[in-house]
């Protein structure tokens, strides 16, 4: 009995350290890339036509978090339903990534953008379908999870004031 619980002691310490050779060894150029490819991808899948709010399911966790304007979104149901809102306010839009990049440790991605689409109504404006764009950087917040990376909580600001200035601007002759 007591050689095998030493043998077994013996494994686990192993097992244990290979599993930590496998982290120390990890590439983090690499593992940079993956986290910057999970927020390329949300972009691709939930802001380009045709828009794919299953993606919601693949991309972000149970518990995500979106901070806009001030505001928590908690939930991937609730992230999903201010999604649907959202692009019906911003029809047909299409979101350009300008720069994406990942700090160090790759739990951290930054990126800046640009939505190009139609007013339906955004920021309380008269619906008139004329064309609108704006531009926002979104910092998101990366959790490892055994599937690879996933969206954890998304920080976003975007040029409000600026879309709103354009859409209420007395018409230039």
């Amino acid at each position: 009995m007591r050689r095998f619980l030493l043998m077994a002691l013996v494994a686990a310490a192993l097992l244990f350290g290979l599993a930590a050779l496998a982290l120390a060894s990890e590439n983090p150029v690499e593992k940079r890339a993956q986290a910057e490819q999970v927020v390329t991808e949300f972009w691709d899948r939930v802001w380009t036509p045709p828009v794919d709010l299953q993606a919601v399911d693949d991309l972000v966790v149970e518990d995500f978090v979106l901070t806009s304007a001030g505001s928590e979104i908690s939930g991937r149901e609730a992230f999903r339903a201010w999604l649907k809102t959202f692009q019906t306010k911003v029809k047909d839009a299409r979101l350009d990534a300008v720069e994406t990049f990942a700090n160090a440790d790759a739990t951290r991605v930054t990126s800046r953008w640009r939505v190009s689409a139609r007013n339906g109504g955004v920021l309380g404006t008269k619906p008139d379908g004329r064309p609108i764009a704006f531009t926002g950087i979104a910092i998101w917040e990366i959790r490892w999870t055994p599937d690879g990376p996933k969206l954890a909580h998304n920080w976003v600001e975007r040029s409000a004031w600026e879309l709103y200035r354009s859409l209420t601007a007395e018409p230039s002759d």
